[in-house]
């Protein structure tokens, strides 16, 4: 005979007070991730051996980056960014990057990805804008199929280039537009918000817009609630990308509710661009207890060192979300991305089967004492 010792009950067990439903299990929809800054290590990695270029430490030291909220700042992620995205140099890797993103997503309960891409920098080696929205189009519906999870794509223009380029991009997003899987559901405007007169993007919009897709632009991360003010002016977004610091003016924040204009927060990337020191810092609860609509996402994972389910654990532990909570978020992303009804009603109804699981507190309240266990 031996015997096993198991630890005793003798007041509120361990895993009562640690144990919580599975994030990765949640299903939900993941709104703001960039072409590039989705990349695995690894595979960055592999590319740059491919092409002979040396990396930058930072960009495989498995560190997330920590910068200060200032140009400079923002020069060096730039600059590590355009290292990435610099060993992207074919078809192959293009359509590895939404495979890999899709997989991803998938492994965390993303349901629905609408990936964020730039064609202008991966033109050159595929042929054209054309062609690169194309095969970026084309691998969001093959990693669809085979990862079980809705890809659709968002062409983005740049801060830091001419307003007749956005609106290049903006018809050719709208010659793509489409509800379906693959399709072109939305136009953003990214990079350095200090950057670019935003009016000037206006006439791009318009065009996106007509063609019935989303407004998706950047703002108010780097720059304060007076830059929400003027992308929600000149824009007339459906989401923000960040829109985080309307926090900080109630008037701002309650025009974003009143307009029903979603929010893609990104925890992660708060931090490591330096708008926040600490994850408890992001306003996060601030702008749900408003009643503004949020759509957690992870930015840049390969930079900043968190991906989807990272934003949601920071909810939990640094902002104290309940399930319930956590489960109103995730809801929250799918009505505010473009899938169709029929989807959203569909994982929609999901969400509310996790939040109806068990949850792993009360099975382990219910449990019976343990002691020595005998076995022989």
């Amino acid at each position: 005979m031996r015997s096993i010792t198991i630890a005793a009950a003798t007041g509120p067990s361990r895993c009562q007070t640690t144990q919580m439903r599975d994030l990765a299990l949640l299903p939900k929809a993941h709104l703001h991730l960039h072409f590039t800054g989705s990349m695995r290590v690894p595979t960055l990695v592999d590319m740059a051996a491919a092409y002979g270029v040396r990396l930058p430490e930072a960009l495989v030291d498995n560190d997330p980056l920590r910068l200060p909220a200032t140009e400079r700042g923002w020069f060096r992620f730039q600059r590590l960014y355009d290292a990435a995205r610099a060993c992207v140099r074919s078809e192959a890797d293009m359509r590895r990057l939404v495979d890999e993103a899709a997989q991803d997503d998938a492994a965390e309960g993303s349901r629905r990805l609408e990936i964020q891409v730039d064609p202008t920098s991966y033109a050159p080696f595929v042929g054209g804008i054309t062609p690169a929205v194309e095969i970026v189009i084309d691998a969001a519906r093959q990693a669809s199929a085979a990862h079980g999870i809705e890809v659709a794509v968002i062409i983005a223009a740049s801060r830091m280039k001419h307003p007749l380029d956005a609106r290049t991009l903006a018809r050719l997003a709208a010659r793509h537009a489409g509800d379906g899987v693959g399709g072109v559901v939305g136009f953003g405007l990214s990079n350095d918000e200090r950057r670019g007169d935003t009016a000037q993007f206006a006439r791009a919009f318009e065009i996106a817009r007509r063609a019935g897709l989303a407004a998706v632009p950047h703002g108010g991360e780097l720059l304060g609630p007076d830059h929400v003010t003027e992308v929600v002016r000149a824009l007339s977004p459906d989401r923000i990308g960040h829109g985080v610091r309307a926090a900080e003016d109630e008037r701002v924040l309650a025009d974003l509710v009143e307009r029903d204009i979603a929010l893609e927060v990104n925890p992660g990337s708060n931090i490591g661009l330096g708008v926040y020191a600490e994850a408890a810092e992001v306003p996060l609860r601030t702008l749900v207890d408003a009643g503004a609509t949020v759509a957690l996402g992870a930015d840049d994972p390969l930079l900043f060192g968190s991906r989807l389910v990272d934003q949601y654990e920071i909810a939990r532990t640094a902002h104290g979300f309940t399930d319930a909570e956590l489960a109103a978020l995730a809801a929250s992303s799918i009505r505010a991305s473009r899938a169709s009804e029929s989807t959203k009603a569909r994982l929609l109804t999901e969400v509310d089967a996790w939040l109806r699981s068990p949850d792993p507190a009360d099975v382990a309240a219910m449990a019976p004492e343990r002691g020595t266990v005998t076995i022989g």
